[in-house]
């Protein structure tokens, strides 16, 4: 399955990167959109790899109460952030923000990395003192939105190639309709762990309706856990930076 997913990205890549060059040396705009949805399939595959904060998602959708909206919505924000970012690297002067981040290889900016897990620690800090307060709280809908922009800073390296690619063939619109194509991807698959991680919650909360002390208790242990996971995956990457 490994082997499939990595063949099956390359293979996409370097069709797309085949009609950036077919376009800019006077090929047919529309044998491009043709070929766009493609960038859909691969962004949605992409995202099955490691990184684009899944497990995090999860980790606070699981915690949290998020409804299945809010939580689809966090997770729209975590692709568009992703991507965007990546997007905004290129097109607003690569050469200076690769020198400001000091990136160490195509990809790389470990400022908005450290950035993205430092503020998903204080997430973690958050969410932890939630759980123990005694005091009634409401989750608003922007609160997902911030997680899955704090999630979404680090960019995505395939998006940061393509994008490059375009610009050196001076074809950045399709560059970024690549970009955009491939966000509804990453979109569709992490919409499909978020509504997992809600359906799971949501499961336990059933079990547990007869004892409301224990769903309390519960409630508030998955919401604890999840807030030690942030500020863990937040200090070991830090740490690693320091």
């Amino acid at each position: 399955m490994w082997t499939w997913i990595i063949g099956f990205q390359r293979e996409i890549y370097l069709a797309f990167a085949d009609h950036i060059r077919a376009f800019a040396e006077g090929g047919s705009l529309a044998a491009f959109l043709a070929f766009l949805p493609m960038g859909i399939a691969f962004g949605s595959v992409h995202a099955m790899t490691p990184g684009h904060s899944k497990a995090l998602l999860a980790t606070y959708l699981a915690g949290s109460s998020a409804g299945m909206w809010r939580a689809l919505l966090t997770s729209m924000a975590l692709s568009f952030t992703h991507v965007f970012v990546s997007v905004a690297i290129v097109l607003f002067s690569l050469p200076l923000v690769n020198m400001m981040f000091g990136g160490s290889g195509p990809g790389s900016s470990p400022l908005l990395e450290n950035l993205s897990r430092g503020l998903l620690g204080v997430i973690g800090v958050w969410m932890i003192w939630r759980a123990f307060s005694r005091r009634s709280h409401t989750h608003h809908d922007r609160e997902g939105i911030v997680v899955g922009v704090m999630a979404g800073l680090i960019p995505c390296p395939l998006t940061l190639f393509i994008m490059n690619f375009a610009v050196l063939h001076q074809v950045v619109f399709v560059g970024v309709l690549f970009a955009v194509s491939m966000m509804v991807g990453i979109a569709l698959t992490l919409a499909v762990v978020a509504v997992a991680a809600v359906l799971f919650r949501s499961r336990i909360a059933r079990l547990l309706e007869a004892r409301p002390r224990l769903l309390d208790y519960t409630s508030k242990s998955l919401e604890t856990l999840a807030g030690l996971v942030l500020i863990s995956v937040a200090a070991i990457e830090l740490s690693r930076w320091i």
